[in-house]
């Protein structure tokens, strides 16, 4: 792989740290608060670039005053990012973060949650290797469909929503896929077997996510898992797995050893729980290293 191109949604998110969630018809006083760039694809896209990898973003934005903030905050962090524009509301995403770090989201689609097949012609495939997507669309067909004609490999975040309709409304996406991302909930709606059912549909192979137990790889031969470092710092899980799914794709660019990028990612999502908001505590590679030996795992 050379350059990986992400694909997706991007929102303007709102995190509020939360005593506890709001009774009906309840006001809760908050202290803290932080708003900026998220989404899946864009969060995932962003922990790459940290992690050194060579990352191009493709979303969408609208027309709003906080569409023209996110174009601005994503030509700030330096990361190659291409855009269409559509007339409307950017994605907005409300998130209540509890004391212990879990959360709970709203999300108003906007015009930026997944490209339109229109959009894709905008896409420069040059030195692309592969192509990784949150699939909340139609035009994800037409994504995959020119990824293989292209030769590149890709990879999918199993979102619960991105496939609400039922897993068949991926198959063509899952068959072929190098690698799928898949956390909790979306294990739980995959049944009682998600990862062969994933290997089974045509995955080579499956990253499944399992919070602060840490993570697993397996094509269906090997299998390896990476543990969370103890004595970490919990303060807010939003934007974890995306922060693991994109070291690990960084890694595979790298140096192509699946289980040394799983430890790194594993352990890039640990830290980038120990700051307040979706992309803020994603790990640089200096920070990576730095932080490595000071943990017991």
């Amino acid at each position: 792989m050379n350059r990986i191109l992400f694909v997706g949604d991007i929102s303007w998110d709102m995190s509020f740290m939360t005593p506890h969630v709001p009774e009906p018809d309840e006001k809760v006083h908050v202290k803290n608060y932080i708003e900026g760039l998220g989404g899946v694809a864009c969060n995932t896209a962003m922990a790459a670039a940290k992690a050194g990898a060579d990352v191009t973003f493709f979303g969408v934005c609208g027309t709003d005053i906080l569409s023209r903030a996110a174009t601005e905050a994503l030509e700030a962090s330096g990361a190659k990012t291409s855009l269409a524009s559509r007339a409307g509301s950017i994605c907005r995403v409300v998130t209540m973060i509890e004391a212990h770090g879990e959360k709970r989201l709203l999300l108003y689609p906007g015009v930026s949650l997944y490209p339109a097949e229109e959009d894709l012609e905008l896409i420069d495939w040059t030195e692309v290797g592969h192509v990784h997507t949150a699939i909340y669309g139609l035009a994800g067909w037409d994504l995959i469909t020119q990824a293989r004609q292209r030769g590149a490999s890709w990879s999918l975040d199993l979102e619960p929503s991105t496939f609400s309709n039922g897993l068949a409304v991926l198959d063509y996406a899952i068959n072929g896929a190098m690698t799928l991302f898949v956390n909790e909930r979306a294990a739980a709606a995959l049944g009682n077997d998600p990862v062969n059912t994933l290997l089974g549909m045509g995955a080579r192979s499956v990253v499944r996510t399992c919070g602060a137990a840490g993570a697993i790889w397996t094509d269906g031969q090997n299998t390896f898992s990476a543990a969370c470092p103890d004595g970490s710092t919990i303060l807010d899980t939003t934007g974890a797995g995306d922060c693991l799914a994109g070291w690990f794709l960084a890694g595979i660019t790298r140096h192509g050893d699946p289980e040394l990028a799983l430890q790194d990612a594993v352990l890039a999502a640990t830290l980038s729980c120990s700051a307040f908001g979706a992309q803020a505590g994603c790990p640089t590679q200096q920070d990576l290293e730095e932080k490595k030996g000071t943990f017991q795992s």
